[in-house]
């Protein structure tokens, strides 16, 4: 095999990896977790620290909370601070967006149990249709009664 039907073929197993629907699903969500990241760190450096800055009497950023350390090194747990803050708001998210997924999900399987549950006592409440044999009764039947009507005997 050439390095040119090589390249070919390893492109077109490429591009039906990329077609598939999952694979665009977890790139989509990539996307959109960077964008949702940028907006939990804004919140927590923003709008978060400043308000515990007021409350720690320092009026400071959070992330500048350090542990000076022997010889001269630093704890940085403002930087940690932030880190879990960050986590905890993200993962907060995250639980409500499956539980409202996952409300949806049995709300749309009790409605589906329900719509089946419905068909099956229609069905066992309708009388089963005639057979052969008594439509062909009925219609003899129907039809001795119209040629009696008839004042034939």
């Amino acid at each position: 095999m050439s390095a040119r039907e090589k390249t070919t073929g390893f492109i077109a197993e490429f591009r039906k990896f990329i077609a598939r629907g999952n694979v665009l699903d977890l790139a989509v969500g990539v996307i959109i977790g960077g964008a949702f990241s940028k907006i939990t760190t804004s919140l927590v450096e923003d709008i978060i620290n400043p308000v515990l800055g007021i409350f720690t009497g320092g009026g400071e950023a959070l992330s500048a909370l350090a542990l000076s350390l022997p010889g001269g090194g630093a704890l940085m747990l403002g930087n940690f601070i932030n880190a879990v803050l960050n986590f905890l708001i993200m993962a907060f998210v995250v639980f409500c967006i499956v539980k409202l997924f996952n409300a949806a999900h049995e709300r749309a399987e009790a409605a589906l149990r329900r719509q089946q549950a419905d068909q099956e006592a229609a069905q066992a409440a309708a009388p089963p249709p005639p057979s052969a044999e008594e439509v062909l009764l009925t219609e003899i039947r129907d039809l001795l009664r119209e040629h009696q009507e008839n004042g034939h005997a």
